[in-house]
């Protein structure tokens, strides 16, 4: 396994930003797909952005399209999640996760199945 760290969770008001960053540490993988999660008390995982290689593929949950931007720099295998005009329902812990696979299928990177390696998330809290 190649331990995926989160890092910038925290507390935010209504109406903010948050970044938060995943780095993939030890060996040097070259992830196809990198994507975030996130997953609230008593609901399951919900699908919020993914990367494929660069910028020009994205994809983005219905939740968050508009809020959020997924960036990528590939030589150090990070994954950035840039969060504006946050909402209380966004609320969660989000996860980082990651793939070798390549999907012709670009809806499959919505898929939490897909993805062979994980974080062990970060708690976003909104509220004032």
């Amino acid at each position: 396994q190649v331990p995926l760290v989160e890092s910038g969770g925290g507390l935010v008001q209504p109406g903010g930003s948050l970044r938060l960053s995943c780095a993939a540490s030890g060996r040097t993988f070259n992830f196809v797909g990198m994507g975030w999660f996130r997953q609230a008390p008593g609901k399951e995982r919900e699908f919020v952005a993914a990367i494929r290689g660069t910028a020009s593929s994205t994809w983005y949950g219905d939740s968050v399209k508009g809020r959020c931007t997924i960036s990528r720099d590939t030589t150090k295998n990070t994954v950035l999640l840039q969060m504006d005009s946050m909402k209380p329902e966004d609320t969660a812990v989000y996860y980082c996760a990651a793939t070798n696979t390549y999907y012709t299928n670009t809806d499959t990177y919505r898929l939490p199945r897909i993805y062979n390696y994980w974080g062990q998330g970060t708690q976003v809290t909104v509220s004032s």
